[in-house]
């Protein structure tokens, strides 16, 4: 994962992800790759043992990670969620906010652009999986 990016402070999970079908029917597996339109509440009773959920991202315009991973977050996981594919600079910004963590996206990604990208917006407009404060929470109390 030469072109990987993380935002964890932990050590990387280093088990290859396996289908969703074959995590369910292995005990011993702890990552798992989510392809898009596979449904991620499938894996809500298993996530005590889940460090991976590598999200499998065809094209930069197929949303359906931000979902996936927003659904994880507030079922409660708080392991490593990686975006894998087609991950733009413009996206990772708002990939964050869903919940997710790392990236390993088919082209590099310039360090530079992603921080600038992470510090563009000083205030949101909604919650998110981030846990960060709306602005009109910060105004309004």
């Amino acid at each position: 994962m030469a072109n990987a990016l993380r935002f964890r402070n932990d050590e990387p999970v280093e088990e290859p992800a396996v289908t969703l079908d074959a995590f369910l029917e292995q005990p011993d597996a702890s990552a798992v790759r989510l392809e898009a339109g596979e449904d991620p509440r499938r894996l809500i009773p298993e996530l005590g043992r889940v460090k991976l959920v590598e999200l499998g991202i065809p094209r930069f315009r197929d949303g359906r990670c931000f979902t996936a991973a927003r659904i994880l977050r507030e079922a409660g996981y708080e392991g490593e969620i990686r975006a894998e594919g087609d991950v733009l600079v413009d996206l990772v910004a708002f990939m964050r906010r869903c919940g997710i963590d790392s990236f390993a996206p088919h082209s590099p990604l310039n360090r530079a652009d992603v921080d600038a990208s992470l510090r563009r917006y000083d205030h949101v407009y909604q919650h998110a999986a981030d846990g960060a404060v709306p602005i009109w929470k910060l105004r309004h109390g």
